[in-house]
């Protein structure tokens, strides 16, 4: 299991533009960082690095076990990372239950997990609906319960209580303290602040 995640150097671009260079910090299991910053700063850039789907001109990233010994990348992404992303990568066409169902199974589900994640984001009136006829606050709702549904140490959340109301705010930062307190890790990139403790790491006015 993933205890600590280490960056160090490390330098993202976008086409000709530098996002940020000699990025280094370190975060371990029990903390959550709020990643912020204005718009084309970087925030979701470093999450999608993290989760191996940008390569960084420079530095590294490195997954860290219990032990301290380095967990070998790609295995720490497919099995022990969740990526959340802004959009909710959801199949309107298919019903909440079917989604629920293919996204936790894909991940690496268990059904006491599933069980707990619609109970936890109150899915079960929505699970015969399609996707297309939820609202923005129920798809993302949807989209959150493969956190649950499939339990992994490392949260990568991109704005992940946009677009929630007061309620499932506070329920998701349930959600999320309830991760930690389990050993779990959390970075998310946000515009408003998380209901729940964090470090703050700024990565600037963007360009």
């Amino acid at each position: 299991m993933i205890s600590t995640l280490s960056i160090t150097d490390l330098r993202l671009a976008r086409g000709e533009r530098n996002l940020f260079s000699a990025l280094s910090f370190t975060t371990a299991s029990g903390e959550a960082v709020a990643l912020t910053g204005a718009n084309g700063a970087g925030k979701t850039s470093l999450l999608r690095a993290i989760a191996g789907f940008i390569r960084p001109e420079a530095g590294t990233i490195v997954f860290r076990e219990t032990d301290d010994e380095p967990i070998e990348a790609d295995l720490a992404r497919a099995h022990q990372v969740h990526l959340l992303g802004h959009l909710d990568g959801l199949k309107g066409q298919q019903t909440a239950r079917e989604e629920l169902m293919f996204q936790s199974q894909w991940l690496g589900h268990s059904h006491h997990g599933i069980e707990e994640a619609i109970d936890t984001l109150g899915l079960k009136p929505l699970l015969d609906l399609e996707v297309r006829k939820l609202s923005a606050g129920q798809r993302r709702r949807l989209a959150l319960a493969r956190l649950i549904g499939s339990p992994r140490a490392l949260w990568l959340l991109d704005e992940p209580l946009s677009p929630l109301d007061a309620r499932w705010r506070e329920a998701v930062g349930t959600m999320m303290a309830r991760h930690l307190a389990g050993g779990g890790l959390i970075l998310a990139a946000v515009h408003d602040p998380l209901p729940m403790p964090t470090r703050s790491l700024d990565l600037g006015t963007g360009r």
